[in-house]
């Protein structure tokens, strides 16, 4: 397992972007898929993105497709997601999780052993 820590949630606009950034505490993650899942209040987590450990294969909710953008920073062992067009039903915590997974697995949060602690994102209407 690798340490993560996600930043950079707020409280934004509807229509407004925030961009998240998620830190591992080792290069271990370099070889890691990594994805970004959100909870909302009284709702189960949901996928949002993932990212093969390469960066060449990236997967979206459909609802963030368009919207929202994954990337990452191999050299910094760190990924990213760049969210624009954000609407209220966007509000929610959004976590990073990585694990050493084939691409079929990277969607499914059952799938990531380390999880970050989690970082909240509020659209106001």
């Amino acid at each position: 397992q690798v340490q993560l820590v996600e930043s950079g949630g707020g409280l934004v606009q509807a229509g407004g972007s925030l961009s998240l950034s998620c830190a591992a505490s080792t290069g271990t993650a370099r070889s890691y898929a990594m994805g970004w899942f959100r909870q909302a209040p009284g709702k189960e987590r949901d996928f949002v993105a993932a990212i093969s450990w390469s960066g060449s294969r990236t997967y979206y909710a459909d609802s963030m497709k368009g919207r929202f953008t994954i990337s990452r920073d191999n050299a910094k062992n760190t990924v990213y997601l760049q969210m624009t067009s954000l609407k209220p039903e966007d509000t929610a915590v959004y976590y990073c999780a990585a694990d050493r997974l084939g691409l079929g697995e990277i969607t499914i949060s059952s799938r990531y052993t380390s999880w970050g602690q989690g970082t909240q994102v509020t659209v106001s209407s």
